[in-house]
């Protein structure tokens, strides 16, 4: 009698696999056929229809996606395969060195969509300059984008007049920025991080100045409207990237 009770438990068991299983499996293609894999890299026929404002737009929209948690799913091994004959990137970011702010997830751009230049408090200097001018004179790109960042920690130093090795000398880049801000109606030191931001700000803005003064070679494709150079600033709290 148990043995006839175990057989017939094992004959349902079997029949309920059966039943469920096309079930399972239909429900499983569906859920993958819902997730676009994107493994396309631009190409220079892509780059060249491209407008700066075709690119700033194109950032937006990737960092609304970031902030809503909704990436791109890439298949990034196809996408190294493909780009390795060449790269056509759509812009050129100069950003700060901190490990919070991923240039590429910010605005959804993957493999072969992005230069990216880092450096504590995003700056410029002869080297950066010369990689902002390799990026659009050379290879193309059609948008500078300085971006600066909330709390960040080399504006912080730079308020607090920290001398240490070669931070000291790397400071003197942002010190400007302090300088410019102490119209901030408020406490004006590292621990107030509205006047943070507030200088913060004012270093992207003083990049801009820089990127323009002391390249000719951009100046003029900015001028003849090539390209375009412009600050954002992003929020370590929401995610989200403001164009300044």
């Amino acid at each position: 009698m148990k043995q006839t009770r175990t057989t017939c438990a094992v004959i349902f068991m079997a029949v309920l696999l059966l039943c469920i299983h096309p079930f399972v499996h239909s429900q499983s293609k569906a859920a993958v056929a819902v997730i676009p894999v994107h493994e396309k890299v631009l190409t220079a026929a892509d780059q060249k229809a491209l407008t700066p404002d075709m690119v700033i737009q194109s950032l937006k929209e990737g960092n609304k996606r970031f902030v809503n948690n909704n990436l791109t799913y890439r298949n990034h091994s196809a996408m190294v395969r493909k780009a390795a004959a060449g790269q056509y990137p759509k812009a050129v970011v100069i950003s700060c060195i901190d490990s919070r702010v991923p240039v590429e997830d910010l605005f959804d751009k993957g493999i072969g969509d992005l230069f990216v230049g880092r450096v504590a408090g995003n700056f410029v200097n002869e080297d950066l300059l010369g990689s902002l001018e390799y990026s659009c004179k050379v290879s193309g790109a059609k948008l500078v984008v300085v971006l600066g960042h909330a709390s960040c920690g080399a504006i912080k130093a730079a308020i607090d007049h920290v001398e240490m090795g070669n931070i000291t000398a790397m400071l003197t880049k942002i010190q400007p920025a302090v300088e410019q801000a102490q119209d901030f109606d408020g406490e004006r030191t590292s621990k107030n991080y509205v006047f943070v931001d507030y200088v913060a700000k004012k270093n992207v803005l003083n990049t801009i100045d820089a990127i323009r003064a002391k390249s000719p070679i951009l100046k003029e494709m900015e001028d003849k409207g090539e390209i375009k150079i412009v600050g954002a600033f992003y929020s370590l709290k929401t995610g989200e990237v403001r164009f300044l």
